[in-house]
């Protein structure tokens, strides 16, 4: 068993290496260069569409609205890597990694939009009335490679066990045992009814309940966050000179090397918003709307959100406490970060936090994995993986899974290569799509001004 953990743990380590990184951020790049820079010009109108009232009619082709769509996706990718993921980065790349971490964010803005703006394009619809897309589907109605559609369907399958269940339930029956004493079981048991509960409900049950559950989750932790950033402000404009400094000229406490931060900012950046992974689209294929474009602008606020405002909370938390240096522990350094600043509640704000984003990661895992399922084994059998994975969430609260942690990984990163391989080769329909959308928005603002004219 020993020797099966060393090749796994290999494994990892060559597939989250050097090449799917710069793959994963030089798609970013070059979206970027393609779209001219789009997540910088059009991210107030995508703030807007996300949290303003929906501009599509009933009418519009989907199951769930531009907010819960993206809520969705946000219950996936809002989870314990905002928190021990950031951790993670800063004891293993030093302070430096945060600045990868959002140059990584930036540039994978663009390519959330690439992804949402295909799965939107090339979404079918099943023998229920519901809407299937992300990049199974337009791996193969975009470039006919059938085989490479299987391969992700087939990884994200299996990566949701792992990353998206077993880990997350852990993960809260190991926080409640070491605070409050409670047996995992029970906690595994308590996950499971809830997560069953959600899952009756298919894609518009989860839409619902992340759109109330995943608001209330962020800006409970943000709160937090964000009092101890107000209460120390005087401290925050040293602690980015300190991670801009640390990101080009790394010190020893952090092994000395640029290499260190760029790989560990950039590995944990991804980890955290998902954004390459081809996760995402799979929600925003669902979303109710009347254009690509207009679900792809929306989608790309998640990164945003994920990575630039939640991450950059939890790293400014533990930059200003300075009990990062010598520490070894990544998670439990965020509930110490924020206990520093705030005694005898910070820590709870984190030990929630973690319950609250990880539950929010199985429902939102839950979707993506049915979605691959229905892919390879047909949608009416979904049933059978829905029973499979509300039971694995039991199993996974009571189990040691360091073993798991390194198994999704591997899946996570499989999952990655056949969808950046499509974004690349459908680059093209991206920037096409983008130039329609670009035209109906000049016309409907001309619309609106007309209209303000006569009124």
């Amino acid at each position: 068993m020993e020797l099966f953990h060393e090749i796994v743990k290999m494994i990892g380590n060559f597939v989250w290496g050097p090449i799917t990184l710069i793959l994963i951020v030089g798609t970013g790049i070059f979206l970027t260069i393609r779209l001219g820079l789009l997540q910088v010009r059009d991210l107030p109108y995508a703030l807007k569409l996300a949290f303003s009232k929906s501009e599509n009619s009933k009418k519009d082709d989907g199951d769930i609205s531009h907010f819960q769509s993206l809520m969705t996706a946000m219950a996936a990718t809002l989870g314990i890597g905002n928190m021990t993921g950031v951790a993670t980065a800063i004891l293993m790349g030093g302070v430096g990694a945060l600045f990868w971490m959002w140059v990584a964010a930036f540039f994978g803005m663009a390519t959330k939009y690439g992804e949402a703006i295909l799965a939107v394009k090339y979404r079918v619809t099943n023998h229920k009335g519901e809407i299937s897309g992300g990049p199974m589907y337009y791996i193969e109605k975009g470039l006919g490679w059938k085989w490479l559609a299987v391969l992700f369907a087939l990884f994200g399958f299996l990566a949701s066990f792992g990353i998206g269940n077993m880990t997350q339930a852990n993960t809260v029956a190991g926080s409640l045992q070491a605070n409050f004493n409670i047996n995992p079981w029970i906690t595994g048991f308590v996950l499971m009814v809830l997560t069953g509960l959600v899952l009756l409900g298919g894609i518009k049950g989860i839409g619902k309940i992340s759109g109330i559950f995943v608001p209330f989750m962020a800006l409970f932790y943000l709160a937090g966050g964000l009092l101890i950033i107000i209460l120390n402000i005087t401290e925050v404009p040293a602690a980015f000179a300190l991670i801009f400094k640390e990101a080009f000229n790394p010190s020893a406490a952090a092994g000395g090397a640029i290499g260190m931060a760029i790989r560990y900012g950039v590995a944990r950046g991804v980890f955290s918003n998902e954004a390459g992974l081809g996760s995402a689209p799979i929600a925003a294929a669902a979303a109710k709307t009347d254009y690509p474009g207009r679900q792809a602008l929306v989608s790309m606020t998640g990164t945003f959100i994920d990575t630039l405002i939640v991450c950059t909370v939890t790293g400014l938390a533990i930059v200003m406490s300075g009990i990062y240096v010598g520490h070894g522990d990544a998670s439990s350094l965020t509930g110490e970060a924020f206990e520093f600043f705030l005694p005898h509640v910070g820590n709870y704000i984190v030990i929630f936090g973690i319950i609250l984003f990880a539950y929010s990661t199985i429902i939102g895992w839950s979707y993506y994995g049915e979605k691959c399922f229905g892919y390879l084994f047909g949608d009416k059998n979904t049933w059978i993986y829905k029973i499979v994975f509300v039971a694995i969430v039991m199993v996974g609260a009571g189990l040691e899974l360091e073993l798991v942690w390194g198994i999704a990984d591997i899946f996570n990163a499989l999952m990655a290569l056949p969808n950046l391989i499509a974004l690349l080769f459908l680059s093209p329909v991206i920037v096409s799509e983008t130039k329609k959308f670009k035209a109906i928005r000049q016309k409907e603002k001309q619309e609106a001004k007309n209209q303000s004219l006569v009124g």
